[in-house]
This record gives C-alpha cells, sequence and structure tokens, in this order.
C-alpha cells in the first residue's frame, strides 16, 4: 500500500473514531434520514440554514467505519457554505466516488475530501461513503421520508 493510501485510511478511521459534528441539533431547521440497506448503515442529519448558509450542521447514526469517516468530513467541509456551494460539492464528491472520467483530476482538488477517493476502487462501498451526501441533498431540499441508497 502507497504512503498516501496509508494516510488516507488512518484519515478515515479516525473520523470513525470520533466523528466531528456528532451531534443533534436543536434547533435545525432541515432534518433528513438516511438508510443504506446493503449493509445497515443509518444516518440523521441535522442543519441549520441562514439566509442559504449553512451555519450549523450535525448527524447521528450508525454505520461502517466509512459510512461514519464519509459524514463526518462532509460536516466539516460545509459548515459556512452556501446551498449552492453544498449542492456543487456534492456534484463533485458523487464524480470522484463513482469514478467518473475526471475523478482523480477531481480528487486531487478536493481537499480533505480527497481520502474518500479511494471509494470507487470498491463498487460495494460507494453506496456507504455517499449516503450522508444522498441525505445532505434531501436535507437542502426539504425533502421528506427516509433517502435510501438503493
Amino acid at each position: 500500500m502507497s504512503d498516501l493510501s496509508d494516510l488516507y485510511q488512518e484519515v478515515i478511521l479516525d473520523h470513525n473514531r470520533s466523528p466531528r459534528n456528532f451531534k443533534k441539533i436543536e434547533d435545525a431547521n432541515r432534518t433528513a434520514n438516511g438508510y443504506n440497506p446493503l449493509c445497515g448503515d443509518h444516518v440523521t442529519l441535522y442543519l441549520k440554514l441562514e439566509d442559504g448558509v449553512i451555519c450549523d450542521i450535525g448527524f447521528q447514526g450508525a454505520g461502517c467505519a466509512i459510512s461514519k469517516a464519509s459524514a463526518s468530513i462532509m460536516t466539516a467541509s460545509l459548515i459556512g457554505k452556501s446551498v449552492a456551494e453544498a449542492e456543487a460539492l456534492f456534484d463533485r464528491v458523487h464524480k470522484m466516488l463513482t469514478g467518473g472520467s475526471s475523478a482523480t483530476a477531481d480528487a486531487q482538488e478536493m481537499g480533505k475530501l480527497a481520502v474518500l477517493s479511494g471509494v470507487a476502487n470498491f463498487p460495494a462501498r460507494v453506496k456507504c461513503a455517499s449516503l450522508s451526501w444522498h441525505t445532505l441533498r434531501a436535507a437542502l431540499k426539504g425533502e421528506q421520508g427516509v433517502t435510501s441508497t438503493e
């Protein structure tokens, strides 16, 4: 395994052990639930939007290390972003995770989110890493119900 892969794995394990923003936001004005039936991951995402900007974000739930780390890294990356910026980031992360034609170049521009780029090599794990992102999209749109990766 390369040094970069080792580093990425360590960052994912760190976010799994000590997830950032693992909290319920009592005064959230957007909430969404996500579920990955493939491995049982579930997440509840809490957003506090003010004037179209994510001023606070948190999540709760349980799942595999990739699922929890992805939610942790996502929430840390979104505080202070506008809804439009969050939507654009969703699109870039989705391309990176699914191995789109420019996935390698995208990963290089993703900053801390690049640690998730290796997931593209494991198709069964893409749904784990993308669960929180799809749940984010549902929260931003104010959708009710449970977002599923199926």
